[in-house]
């Protein structure tokens, strides 16, 4: 039975395989929100694949904090598995997930995938990674992984990076800290001094400051919601491309905004070497 949501050139085995759809082909409320998801940030990351591909004739993508892969196994169903060449990396540190990808990759005949048992900051120096990539992504990699993803896409010049953060709780967590020398120097602090508006704001300021960082090293940054907000809350979505024009203002708001916010012991963070 054909069901509306899935793509005609989706595999309806890998989906099965996936757990995306059951065993009897029928998607469920959870996986239909999960489908919908992923396919839409297929939406937004097949355009930068057919950027690279058409100035290269191949591309290198790494996916950070790959999970169960579904990002990388649609993008290479979609896109790689019709194509002669394109390699695709998910890094993740749970081996049993690393075993069961690799299964379904060979069972599927994905040659071009590679899964790696790493931490984000390892896979920074790992040999198995070439020198550079072309595209990083980074789907709900939790708080500061986020932020090696970022680090990672900027050792290996990645042309275009895309992230969808999660549980950005290192920010949160030092505005907490400094919450009552902010207060007394500004009625600003109100914004965060209840810690719901704590964690909400931090979540706001973590982003922003990601964002500031991709545009001090050169990037164009493109800030937009992932999916509609009843899918899911964690739905912010930045998407950098590379230009090679460093922005200096946007370094120097992003370090006028840790003064500000009394938070210069995360200026190595997103300062990095520099800080």
């Amino acid at each position: 039975m054909k069901i509306p949501e899935i793509r005609p050139d989706q595999s309806v085995e890998l989906l099965q395989a996936l757990h995306i759809l059951t065993r009897d082909g029928k998607l469920n409320q959870d996986s239909r929100r999960k489908l919908k998801q992923v396919y839409h940030l297929y939406n937004f990351i097949a355009p930068l694949l057919t950027e690279v591909m058409a100035r290269r004739g191949d591309l290198t993508l790494v996916d950070h904090g790959a999970g169960k892969s579904y990002l990388g196994f649609i993008l290479y169903d979609l896109y790689l598995r019709a194509q002669a060449t394109g390699y695709v990396f998910g890094i993740e540190t749970r081996p049993e997930l690393i075993r069961n990808a690799e299964d379904l990759a060979k069972r599927a005949g994905f040659a071009r995938m590679q899964f790696l048992n790493l931490s984000v900051e390892a896979s920074i120096s790992a040999a198995e990674l070439p020198a550079t990539v072309d595209i990083v992504t980074a789907l709900h990699a939790c708080n500061t992984a986020t932020d090696d993803a970022i680090r990672f896409a900027l050792a290996k010049e990645a042309q275009h990076i895309v992230l969808v953060p999660c549980c950005q709780a290192e920010v949160a967590a030092a505005l907490r800290q400094n919450k009552a020398t902010a207060l007394a120097a500004s009625a600003l602090a109100e914004l965060w001094r209840h810690p719901i508006h704590t964690r909400e704001f931090g979540s706001v300021v973590t982003n922003v400051l990601r964002c500031l960082q991709l545009q001090a090293h050169g990037y164009q940054v493109t800030v937009t919601e992932l999916i509609g907000w009843e899918h899911s809350l964690k739905n912010e979505l930045i998407i950098a491309s590379r230009t090679g024009q460093r922005r200096g203002d946007a370094r120097q708001r992003l370090e006028a905004m840790l003064e500000a916010l009394h938070l210069q012991d995360l200026r190595p963070r997103f300062l990095g070497t520099d800080a």
